[in-house]
């Protein structure tokens, strides 16, 4: 892994590989190009690594019995109640059907709601230009841009659905919505919620989504990679940038901050079925459901992010579930996510393994890079037994 950061492919990295309780973690690199070292308590943005977060707060709600996976939205969410759908993706805005029944609970966690990123160029659409156009964060996390989270579910709920509730799996917007749904449900911010629910019980004291002035020292510089040049380009500094004061929509889809560690906590959670020592989190069957894959063959077509994917995987409630062993590090049941700013999580019952990768490099495409595939590759090559 130390070649990444000798060859200049990525400023720093921090990695853990956790097997049967025992953990070997890897630090290299910097927290900036020319700054100093990445440690094991370095704070990264991990983007859509906040997806399963997200579920697993939405699984509380439900086990409280505020929230039911199979009921409408509309609830609360009356934004999304009588939704039109358009008739063809290139289409009219003003050219849709009825839609056929309302968006659940279950929808929004399994990325069926309706809505979603296109997997065409930016702008390609008229749906995409009108997502654009009203804020909605359909491209890397950015939290200033986004409008509040109330005024962010009207402006969604102006826009017609691109399918059918339930018809095709879309990625991202559903854990948006999911976010503001969390908070409506337990009447309170979903940074309060998150914190107190998970994030305090599990220790995850860094987790958050924005960096206090007190820990600013200890946070990446993030970066994108120029599309000719191929060279690291800025995409946000610590001090002053996107995440150094709260964000008025704090993003249920990739808005959080973390470490190695505090993610550590929480995938070594999911893999131990809800429970971290003496704390539950969640139950059992909770855990069981998240990590299940809840997609019907018909609902995965032409719908991925990288062409083939779902050949070998499918999707719980915010986390990919790998159904298909097709290579080493692919075992079936593993689950997880990836963050496109430069992480990602995996927890596998199988090997009783957690792999965690913290990057400041931004993904060029959905495709993993190097990076990570060698990561994971390497992770289960260690195996020795």
């Amino acid at each position: 892994m130390a070649g990444y950061v000798e060859r200049g492919e990525v400023p720093g990295l921090v990695a853990a590989v956790s097997r049967h309780g025992e953990v070997h973690v890897v630090e290299t690199g910097a927290k900036a190009i020319g700054g100093d070292p990445v440690r094991r308590d370095t704070i990264f943005r991990i983007a859509s690594m906040t997806k399963p977060v997200t579920a697993a707060a939405t699984m509380i709600l439900i086990e409280e019995c505020k929230l039911r996976l199979d009921e409408p939205v509309e609830r609360l969410l009356p934004e999304l109640a009588d939704r039109k759908v358009l008739k063809r993706l290139d289409g009219r805005l003003d050219d849709t059907v009825r839609a056929k029944r309302p968006i659940t609970v279950r929808d929004l966690l399994t990325f069926r709601m309706g809505m979603g990123i296109p997997m065409a160029p930016p702008g390609t659409y008229p749906i995409q230009r009108a997502m654009d156009e009203l804020q909605l964060g359909q491209g890397p996390p950015n939290p200033s841009v986004p409008p509040g989270p109330d005024e962010w579910m009207r402006r969604l709920g102006t826009l017609p659905l691109i399918h059918q509730p339930g018809e095709r799996w879309m990625y991202n917007t559903g854990a948006d919505v999911l976010g503001v749904l969390i908070s409506r449900a337990s009447g309170r911010p979903i940074e309060a919620f998150l914190r107190e629910r998970i994030f305090e019980p599990l220790g995850m004291k860094d987790t958050a989504f924005d960096v206090p002035p007190a820990k600013i020292d200890r946070f990446t510089t993030s970066y994108s990679v120029g599309y000719q040049t191929g060279a690291l380009e800025l995409f946000d500094e610590p001090t002053g940038g996107q995440w150094s004061s709260p964000p008025a929509f704090p993003s249920g889809a990739g808005g959080l901050v973390s470490t190695l560690d505090d993610y550590l906590v929480f995938g070594q959670m999911m893999l131990d079925k809800g429970r971290h020592g003496s704390v539950r989190i969640l139950s059992r069957p909770s855990v069981e459901a998240m990590t299940t894959d809840q997609l019907m063959p018909e609902q995965k077509v032409g719908s991925a992010l990288v062409p083939g994917y779902f050949d070998s995987h499918g999707w719980g409630f915010g986390v990919s579930v790998v159904t298909r062993r097709t290579e080493a590090a692919a075992t079936v049941g593993k689950y997880g996510w990836d963050g496109g700013l430069g992480t990602s999580w995996y927890s596998d019952p199988g090997e009783d393994m957690v792999t965690i990768l913290m990057t400041q490099r931004a993904w060029t495409s959905a495709d993993p890079p190097p990076v990570c595939r060698d990561f994971w590759t390497l992770a289960y090559q260690s195996i020795d037994d």
